[in-house]
């Protein structure tokens, strides 16, 4: 009996106990906000190409060659982009046919490569391609 009392009253071991506890939910959030800060990067590069790719083609004089220096800045710049893969990139050129005064430049990313898709299945997740747009005045304002 009194060696039950002092089991119940012990302090030893504690820290273990509560570690054991917590750690599992610790480092599944710290997991999932690394997984979501990588696709949150890789969302942001996207965007942030397909801006720059709308930038430089406004030197372009006819859609045929702003086409052309678009595909020039996305090959030349797109490698420096942490967590994008070239060659899962597709682009897309078009003056708004609307306005027929923006050139609108869309990026589309498949990001299945990204390991959010790994770590996590039965979560709700956003979608593995990413779409950014770009649209920039032609002939000024």
């Amino acid at each position: 009996m009194r060696l039950a009392i002092g089991f119940i009253h012990s302090r030893r071991g504690a820290a273990a106990i509560e570690f054991a506890i917590i750690a599992p939910v610790f480092f599944l959030l710290l997991m999932g906000v690394i997984a979501y800060g990588v696709y949150f990067s890789a969302a942001h590069a996207v965007q942030q190409i397909s801006a720059d790719a709308a930038r430089s083609a406004l030197a372009g004089i006819d859609d045929e060659e702003r086409k052309t220096l678009v595909d020039q800045y996305v090959e030349a710049q797109a490698h420096n982009y942490a967590f994008i893969d070239v060659d899962r990139l597709q682009i897309t050129v078009a003056v708004d046919e609307t306005l027929d005064t923006e050139l609108v430049v869309s990026v589309s990313y498949d990001a299945s490569n990204l390991p959010i898709w790994t770590l996590w299945r039965n979560l709700p997740l956003p979608d593995q391609v990413i779409e950014k747009q770009a649209a920039i005045r032609l002939g000024g304002l």
